[in-house]
């Protein structure tokens, strides 16, 4: 599977951006979908991930009600709605998928074997 990720870009403190990540190929809905993030200086961090039907989702602590993920397999596509976005989710944000991920797995980025390039999110102060 090929992913494509989009939606970045400058915004204020406070406001919001949907990141979306298109997927390529068949079966979709198998994959498990998770968003990642690269910040300066920091480590890539776990931001989301959503299971195959769309219904168990996991979220970093870091970004808990203010970030939502949603799939629409009709669509092969995955969202990372991100609001209240503060200076600290400044980042390269790259989607991630693999069909054999389980439930204690979703938040380990060497679990996913399929990744697309990331797109950038700055949050200005």
């Amino acid at each position: 599977v090929q992913l494509q990720a989009s939606g970045g870009g400058l915004v204020q403190a406070g406001g919001s951006l949907r990141l979306s990540c298109a997927a390529s190929g068949r079966a979709f809905s198998i994959y498990v979908m998770g968003w990642f993030r690269l910040g300066p200086g920091k480590e890539r961090e776990f931001v989301s991930a959503v299971f195959r039907s769309g219904g168990s989702t996991y979220y970093a602590d870091s970004v808990k009600g203010r970030f939502t993920i949603s799939r629409d397999n009709a669509k092969n596509t995955v969202y990372l709605q991100m609001n209240s976005l503060t200076p600290e989710d400044t980042a390269v944000y790259y989607c991630a998928a693999d069909n054999r991920i389980i439930l204690g797995q979703v938040r380990t980025p060497e679990e996913y074997h399929f990744w697309g390039k990331g797109t950038q999110v700055t949050v200005s102060s």
